[in-house]
């Protein structure tokens, strides 16, 4: 049983954004990424390599990182 799948052409958004603000399409562009899950987005192989170094030196070092807060912060102050 072969049943005819209808896949819109990728030219042709089916949402008109064309009004929108940019504020309007970040919060739209975050919604869509939201609802992806892990498994809907492949990581490269060069990622995976990336992310397995990271993850034996966290083993290994693991209490030499700052907290996010502590580094953002540290950040805004340079930033004046």
């Amino acid at each position: 049983m072969n049943a005819a799948v209808n896949i819109p052409s990728m030219t042709t958004p089916r949402v008109d954004i064309s009004g929108m603000s940019p504020a309007e399409r970040l919060k739209l562009a975050e919604e869509l990424w939201d609802s992806l899950s892990p498994a809907d987005v492949p990581l490269t192989p060069a990622q995976v390599v990336e992310l397995e170094r990271r993850e034996a030196h966290y083993r290994t070092h693991g209490s030499a990182g700052r907290p996010w807060r502590e580094v953002l912060d540290e950040i805004q102050r340079r930033r004046g």
